[in-house]
C-alpha cells in the first residue's frame, strides 16, 4: 500500500520539473514581448520578471534540499552496508 511518504520523492521530482518548465516558458514570454512598449505591457512584464525571480529562487531551494536528501540517504546506506571503500560506495550508488 502506498502512503504519501512513498510517493514524496516522485512528487518532488515532478514539482521541480514542472517549475523548471514554467520558468522556461516565462523566460521565453519575457524575451518575446520585450518589443512591446506600452505601459500595460511593461507593468505586466515587470510583474512577471519579479515572479520569475522568485520562482528561480524557489527552484534553487528545492534542488538544494533534494541534493541534501540524496547525500544523506547515500551516507546512511554506506554506513548501513559498511561501504568504506570508494569502489563500494560507487557500486551501491548505481544499484
Amino acid at each position: 500500500m502506498n502512503t504519501p511518504d512513498d510517493n514524496q520523492p516522485q512528487t518532488q521530482e515532478r514539482l521541480i520539473g514542472d517549475l523548471r518548465l514554467v520558468i522556461e516558458n516565462a523566460e521565453e514570454l519575457l524575451k518575446n514581448t520585450d518589443h512591446y512598449t506600452s505601459v500595460l505591457y511593461q507593468n505586466a512584464r515587470a510583474k512577471l520578471a519579479m515572479a520569475l525571480n522568485a520562482a528561480n529562487e524557489e527552484l534553487e531551494r528545492f534542488e538544494d534540499a533534494q541534493l541534501t536528501r540524496m547525500m544523506e540517504a547515500t551516507r546512511l546506506a554506506n554506513e548501513r552496508f559498511a561501504d568504506y571503500s570508494g569502489e563500494a560506495r560507487i557500486l551501491r550508488a548505481f544499484h
